[in-house]
């Protein structure tokens, strides 16, 4: 059943850039050509992904105008899905854990403010069978995913909805961008992970050339043990988040103090609910500006919500005293 209406406005946004800026098969660089937009439902809340794509301009390369998708795409959502990797991987834990049925599932989804009707709860419980029902001994699908690009960019990621669930850890080919292993496991420790690593490599038909995750240790280790040798690297968001850390810190401060300097509007607005005549609307309006101004925060680190809070401040400060001398001028004019 389709839906009836809209979904309210995603209150996150996270924006995606490939980390490989040169193609796999040619070399040379690859230009960003286009945007993408998605919405994601996560136990989160919604998230709007914006997803730079870039292609390789080159006539002669047999990657020639092929998309290339961020990495760190896969980490959040199966392609073409409305809801992210963490939804799947908690309804696996509530059916396989909890022995929940979906109308049972449909209710606990609710409960965390994930808007998701019944049918697709159903829908999504599928998937994740799928994604553990793939096996790395079916060598003809590997080698249908890889022959065309001759190697692997390894994408490695782990999803807990729930301390003390299972982790769903997903191996995706970067650039084909199919899932070549999904698996559960109780345990994230870095043998755990390089086993999970060393099967994979022992089953495909070409070499893994680069490896990219979130960074955790564990994974950094397995890595290691698994792949000498080969990169790894930070998926972009993750290496962005980490850089930006020390900046947010710094806004956050800034913010608070900002916050200082402008207390006491409530009691202005008390001052002038009596009044009805055009002053005590206009500092109403004032007031009301500034209180927007201080609940209108942004999705870090994309949004620096200090410096948005300066630059509104700033703005009502500059209307103010452009009120003002409007005001003393008129007031020597009628002198």
């Amino acid at each position: 059943m389709a839906r009836r209406s809209a979904r309210p406005r995603p209150a996150q946004e996270q924006v995606l850039e490939p980390v490989c800026k040169v193609c796999p098969a040619c070399g040379k660089p690859m230009w960003a050509d286009y945007s993408n937009h998605r919405t994601l439902v996560t136990l989160g809340g919604l998230v709007r992904l914006r997803l730079l794509i870039r292609r390789c301009p080159h006539a002669d390369c047999p990657r020639y105008r092929r998309p290339y998708r961020p990495e760190a795409e896969g980490a959040l959502a199966l392609p073409q899905h409305e809801f992210g990797l963490d939804v799947i991987a908690l309804i696996g834990g509530l059916r396989y854990v909890q022995h929940q049925s979906v109308p049972e599932m449909h209710r606990t989804l609710q409960a965390r403010g994930v808007d998701i009707a019944e049918r697709s709860v159903t829908y999504l419980l599928e998937r994740y069978d799928e994604l553990l029902a793939l096996s790395l001994t079916d060598a003809e699908r590997l080698r249908e995913i890889t022959a065309r690009e001759g190697r692997v960019i390894l994408a490695l990621d782990g999803l807990q909805p729930d301390v003390g669930h299972e982790v769903l850890w997903v191996l995706r080919d970067c650039l084909s961008g199919e899932v070549l292993m999904a698996k559960s496991l109780l345990s994230s420790a870095a043998k755990d992970l390089a086993a999970l690593l060393a099967a994979v490599v022992s089953v495909l038909p070409v070499p893994i050339e680069g490896v990219v995750s979130d960074g955790q240790q564990s994974i950094r280790r397995a890595v290691e043990r698994a792949l000498p040798g080969v990169p790894h690297q930070l998926c972009h968001y993750h290496y962005l988040r980490e850089a930006a850390l020390p900046v947010y810190e710094a806004d956050r401060h800034a913010k608070k103090v900002l916050k200082t300097h402008v207390r006491g509007i409530r009691v202005i607005e008390r001052t002038m609910e009596p009044r009805a005549d055009e002053e005590a609307e206009v500092v109403r309006g004032y007031c009301a500006a500034v209180r927007s101004a201080l609940t209108d925060d942004g999705p870090p680190p994309l949004c620096a919500s200090g410096l948005q809070l300066h630059e509104r401040l700033s703005s009502i400060r500059d209307s103010l005293e452009r009120v003002e001398k409007r005001g003393l001028y008129r007031s020597r004019s009628r002198s």
